[in-house]
């Protein structure tokens, strides 16, 4: 069961979860707002770098048997 009405994360507008197209954001221009800021890497999802995963793999190669 899905909640009725919820809050746009970007402008907290309040909105009806059931009849809105864009869900969760209340306007396509919220929902490109929150794009643009993970494109700008305003927003990210915390953790190890690209460059520090591929450096983790090279350090040592596990050994055959």
């Amino acid at each position: 069961m899905s909640p009725k009405g919820v809050k746009c994360p970007t402008c907290r507008r309040e909105i009806d979860w059931a009849s809105s197209p864009f869900r969760p954001f209340c306007s396509e221009r919220c929902r490109l707002i929150d794009l643009g800021g993970w494109l700008s890497e305003q927003r990210s999802i915390p953790g190890d770098t690209a460059e520090q995963l591929e450096s983790d793999s090279e350090v040592t190669p596990p050994e055959e048997k």
